[in-house]
């Protein structure tokens, strides 16, 4: 049997026979020369699959195509490698399945089913790229040392590093128009000339290496005002989004992946309902990037492995998908990872534990289910990429968990839990009361708010860390007093307590709510979300003092300035200064409920 892997012709050096079919997995025996993690080919079709376990000459191959039809006797060939991503200019503005196939290309095969056995590159091979260079002759350069540039869309600029393991001097540096696979230079190393490419490959379950790891210190500002005030994520950072179905998991995915402070963005559907992959692969090339104008595909990869593809390549694909993030990390760019979800991959790896009779966990997930959560989530983090110059990366991961029936007690959502930092806690509840993102604001955290506390007081206002503690404060007093209400009735609270309860609906339902369609409020800059709370918080102290004054709650509760405050997320952001004028009426407005008179 013929074997081609990657571009590359494999020598039927190892061909073992299949004794086992169960589902996606496949036991083969006579593979005394396979390693964990190669790749294979099983039968005469050249379906994929991957090592997962060996026992003497018996190999345990999960399959990431369909197999049925498959039987005992048929050859399995392994390719000696393990599974890799190709890494270079053509990655970004692809859409990918779970084991990089450019669906577009696919589709162009085989229609519009992925046929079996299909054989496509994973990068354009033929396609030149105009290669700048950045490095002359007789330049050092080692590992991850950056040798030239391509404009691969009008926003990345990709940068060709020196592959790991390569360290020299440049021997010969070429200009002009290359494939991926030309010599774009040569390097001499002490074991002599070494030919670089565009083109890079990397194992996707080992991490790419770089010098060290730093505290994230900034955060990934988003745009959505519960995240950005209350629940921030560093850049760098780790965060969940556990909810039950119907709870807007997804549309916040996407939100941060439209909008967050990211140069690159790599998103993996693992799972997904395949019409919500639509809605994706439909929507982001009409997106607009709010930096530059240009459509937010030019700096997005998206990789695509919805619920009915195979299960084993759902395993794969966020590991697929973070080691292309890495690549992007490396070039010193910032980069934020959306997995959606964890539970579906987390639910391929039950299956295939259960298929490989291996004991059981809670809930019949693997043993080591938290494990396999630490190792994709510990890949993200601010680093100092390899190389000469210490520039600086970060990969953000950002992955939502699916719980049945809303139940955060639920394994996977519980090993998420020990290793993020950020949990954005989803609730149906608020989903069913139309307040979107629904994410609640009593059983959310950010772990990383201490951190990036200097961050906000220096670039935002001195004064930004009091105003959310007392935003917060103010949301805890009113569940607080809303228990009270629902025991002894409204009559019981005094006049102040009342208008806390007046305020703290304010900042849920004008501050907190945010519609993710709408052209202006689905955006809110830093400064604009400090400006809005500083306004609402103003309303509440002169309130509060008003009251004092003697002030009737309800003339001060029915002030026509209310209405200004909820319509201030509409103000756009170019007119920001329009909040002093809104703060002056405040006071205004405030003022005239005590010169009409006291209580």
């Amino acid at each position: 049997m013929q074997i081609y892997y990657s571009g590359k012709k494999v020598d039927n050096l190892n061909e073992g026979r299949i004794i086992k079919v169960s589902g996606p997995l496949v036991i083969a025996e006579g593979m005394d020369d396979a390693k964990m993690y190669d790749v294979v080919r099983v039968s005469d079709r050249k379906l994929i699959g991957e090592i997962i376990e060996i026992r003497g000459d018996k190999a345990s191959i999960q399959v990431y195509e369909e197999t049925s039809g498959l039987g005992p006797g048929e050859p399995v060939v392994t390719t000696g490698e393990p599974l890799s991503v190709e890494l270079g200019p053509g990655l970004i503005e692809s859409i990918f399945d779970g084991i990089q196939r450019p669906l577009d290309v696919v589709r162009s095969a085989s229609g519009d089913h992925i046929a079996r056995g299909v054989e496509v590159e994973k990068l354009n091979k033929t396609r030149k790229w105009k290669f700048q260079p950045t490095v002359k002759k007789g330049d050092a350069v080692k590992a991850g040392d950056i040798i030239g540039t391509v404009q691969e869309t009008s926003i990345v600029l990709h940068k060709i590093m020196v592959p790991i393991g390569v360290e020299g001097s440049i021997e010969e540096i070429s200009s002009g128009e290359f494939t991926i696979l030309e010599t774009v230079a040569k390097v001499m190393t002490k074991d002599g000339a070494k030919d670089v490419q565009m083109l890079q490959k990397w194992p996707v379950r080992r991490g790419r290496p770089y010098k060290e790891k730093l505290s994230p210190s900034n955060p990934m500002t988003t745009g959505q005002r519960i995240i950005d005030t209350f629940f921030p994520v560093a850049k760098g950072g780790t965060a969940c989004i556990p909810g039950p179905f119907g709870s807007g998991k997804t549309v916040v995915q996407h939100q941060l992946a439209k909008w967050a402070d990211a140069e690159i963005v790599v998103y993996i559907g693992c799972g997904e309902r395949g019409n919500e992959m639509t809605d994706v692969l439909m929507e982001f090339p009409e997106l607009k990037d709010p930096k530059t104008g240009e459509p937010l595909m030019k700096r997005t990869v998206l990789i695509a492995n919805t619920s009915d593809m195979p299960v084993a390549a759902r395993e794969a694909s966020i590991y697929t998908g973070i080691t292309i993030g890495e690549y992007f990390r490396d070039m010193g760019y910032s980069v934020a990872l959306m997995a959606d979800s964890t539970s579906r991959w987390a639910e391929a790896l039950r299956e295939m534990s259960g298929r490989l009779e291996e004991m059981p966990g809670e809930e019949g997930y693997p043993a080591y289910l938290g494990s396999k959560a630490a190792e994709f989530y510990e890949r993200a983090g601010k680093v100092i990429c390899v190389g000469t110059e210490n520039r600086e990366g970060a990969l953000t991961a950002v992955g939502a968990v699916s719980p049945p029936g809303g139940d955060l007690s639920e394994p996977v959502t519980q090993a998420t839990l020990r290793i993020v930092k950020v949990f954005w806690g989803l609730d149906s509840a608020l989903a069913y009361r139309r307040h979107f993102p629904a994410i609640n604001w009593l059983q959310s955290y950010s772990l990383y708010l201490d951190r990036l506390g200097d961050w906000f007081t220096q670039q935002v206002a001195p004064d930004w860390h009091e105003l959310r503690t007392e935003a917060m404060r103010l949301l805890q007093e009113e569940a607080e007093l809303n228990e009270i209400v629902r025991l002894v009735g409204f009559d019981a609270l005094s006049i102040k307590d009342r208008f806390t309860l007046e305020v703290a609906k304010t900042i849920r339902e004008d501050y907190l709510h945010q519609n993710a369609f709408h052209e202006i409020d689905t955006y809110t800059s830093i400064h604009k979300q400090y400006r809005m709370l500083k306004a609402i918080l103003l309303f509440y102290h002169e309130g509060q003092r008003a009251l004092s004054e003697g002030a009737i709650f309800k003339e001060l509760s029915n002030l026509p300035v209310r209405e200004s405050i909820a319509k201030s997320k509409m103000i756009l952001e170019t007119n920001i200064s329009e909040f002093d004028a809104l703060e002056a009426e405040i006071k205004k407005q405030v003022a005239s409920t005590l010169s009409n008179g006291g209580m």
